[in-house]
């Protein structure tokens, strides 16, 4: 017997509608090359039906910043059974050109901030035949695009009254690539109905805790991981958005956390560690903000302690992936630094487990290490056009390539990414947990660890430091500091002092950059 609801699928186009009909005054404020435009949904939502109408290939991409513009690609391409691609423009352009031609479509999006980019990429793409910039008519520019057609131009003509196709809500709507630190990106296909369930479980209570009283800073690009569903948050709260653009500058986010009284920040921990800096060095507090979403790598214990203690902002810790579409699992702790410096609980729609090297269920004591993996509602099975690519095990849980404890009650603690774990002399060291522990030292402002080789214990700790400006922290003062923190044996064999570390397109630490700069000599231990 089949139960008698009505059969509503689970698309885009309702989550916009839903956010001009109930919060349609509700602000956008967009910063663009040289233009800050401030609108809302209800306006937003007429502009996304105009553009809908005008709209008439099955994919298309975008090459752009977080502005107004892009957010609307997000539903008024989607919503007419087609699929938007979200080129990174953090990516090596080398990387970017591959992904917009694997993808295949003849027409991309792109603002005045990617013009230079996709001028110098043109001769690489196999399939673009038609560039729309995203800008006002009076700000189009000379370029040496072909094919070149104004935004507004494209969607003036466009009907404000499109009726959204009836879409099966498994309809591929969205496709985001990896930052290809294992060699070429490889492509998640996200579908209407996971995106959806994906934003309803993440924005609600145990997630980022969303409401129309809220307003959100998109610091996160669109382009990575659906901007972590930001797009679809504002509308389905209520929430305002304020898009900074290509603006990452820390006054400016600082201003805008301001002037626009956002409540929600979300970003990678460099964002945030840089932003308690600014505030400490300015004496300037932080508004109305309420909480730090932090994800990307784990956020350090000492920034999550200062936010609360000196400006009663707590942080919200989640993990997720690529093919994870955005957040996974979420610790949303009110004043409890021990749980937010956890990766907190699955999100409803999604469960962990680990696993051992043979693949057998490991104990979840909150204690053993083991392979984490994930399945859910919004979690991917298959990369786009990869089918040779397996990394879902039979009974369907997808592997992530972390090294996780899982306690009894299901919190996850990330141990490391599998290939940065050090074993040494047959036991396991944390690199995460080593470079937290050194980020507690006053005078250090980032740190890396790498394994490196040993003829008897296999493989042994390398504490790679920048120091504070002005500091001069020694190897045995460090040491002092990280023995009241960690085992003697995770006590590091070396380490050595750089100027910075290389960080990969989404902000997170780039360690295959450093391991190339110790094979060919350039860091040495």
């Amino acid at each position: 017997m089949l139960g008698l609801n009505q059969d509503y699928p689970l698309t885009l186009p309702t989550v916009l509608t839903h956010g001009a009909a109930n919060f349609g005054a509700t602000e956008i404020v967009s910063h663009g090359h040289n233009e800050t435009v401030r609108t809302n949904y209800a306006e937003i939502a007429a502009r996304v039906r105009r553009l809908a109408s005008q709209l008439h290939q099955e994919m298309y991409g975008s090459l752009a910043w977080n502005t107004h513009r892009h957010l609307e690609l997000f539903y008024g391409i989607t919503g007419t059974g087609a699929v938007l691609h979200t080129a990174n423009p953090r990516l090596p352009p080398a990387q970017i050109a591959y992904t917009i031609n694997f993808a295949g479509y003849r027409t991309l999006f792109i603002d005045l901030d990617t013009l230079p980019l996709a001028e110098s990429l043109l001769s690489q793409l196999t399939h673009v035949e038609e560039f729309v910039i995203m800008a006002p008519r009076d700000d189009m520019p000379a370029t040496t695009l072909p094919n070149v057609v104004n935004y507004e131009d494209l969607i003036a003509p466009g009907d404000p009254d499109y009726a959204w196709p009836d879409l099966d809500e498994k309809t591929a709507a969205l496709l985001c690539f990896t930052s290809g630190t294992t060699g070429q990106p490889k492509g998640a296909l996200y579908s209407h109905r996971g995106t959806v369930l994906n934003a309803l479980s993440a924005g609600g209570g145990n997630g980022w805790g969303l409401n129309a009283d809220d307003a959100i800073l998109a610091v996160p690009g669109f382009f990575h991981c659906n901007g972590w569903a930001i797009p679809f948050f504002g509308p389905m709260y209520g929430a305002k958005l304020v898009l900074p653009g290509r603006g990452a500058d820390t006054a400016f986010l600082h201003r805008l956390i301001v002037s626009e009284n956002i409540t929600v920040g979300p970003g990678v921990p460099t964002i945030w560690l840089g932003m308690l800096e600014h505030c400490r060095e300015t004496g300037q507090g932080l508004g109305r903000l309420d909480r730090l979403f932090s994800g990307g790598t784990a956020p350090p214990a000492a920034m999550m302690e200062a936010y609360l203690k000196d400006y009663g902002v707590r942080t919200i810790h989640g993990w997720g992936m690529t093919e994870t579409t955005s957040g996974s699992t979420m610790s949303f702790a009110q004043n409890d630094l021990a749980a937010m410096r956890t990766q907190g609980k699955p999100l409803y729609g999604n469960e962990i487990r680990i696993v051992d090297e043979t693949g057998k269920p490991a104990p979840q004591d909150g204690k053993t290490p083991g392979l984490l993996q994930v399945r859910g509602h919004w979690v991917a099975a298959a990369y786009y056009k990869r089918p040779e690519v397996e990394f879902q095990t039979p009974d369907g849980w997808m592997g992530t390539g972390d090294i996780a404890a899982i306690d009894p009650d299901n919190t996850l603690h990330l141990l490391d990414r599998a290939k940065d774990m050090v074993k040494s002399g047959g036991e396991w060291i944390s690199s995460q947990a080593l470079e937290e522990a050194a980020l507690c030292h006053p005078a250090v402002l980032e740190a890396a660890v790498l394994a490196i080789p040993h003829p008897k214990w296999q493989e042994r700790p390398f504490l790679v430091v920048v120091p504070r400006p002005g500091a001069n922290p020694t190897d045995d003062n460090l040491r002092a500091h990280l023995s009241e923190l960690v085992p003697k044996w995770w006590l590091p064999d070396s380490i050595a002092f750089v100027d910075e570390l290389p960080h990969g397109p989404t902000g997170k630490l780039a360690k295959n950059v450093l391991r190339s700069w110790l094979a060919d000599g350039r860091l040495v231990p």
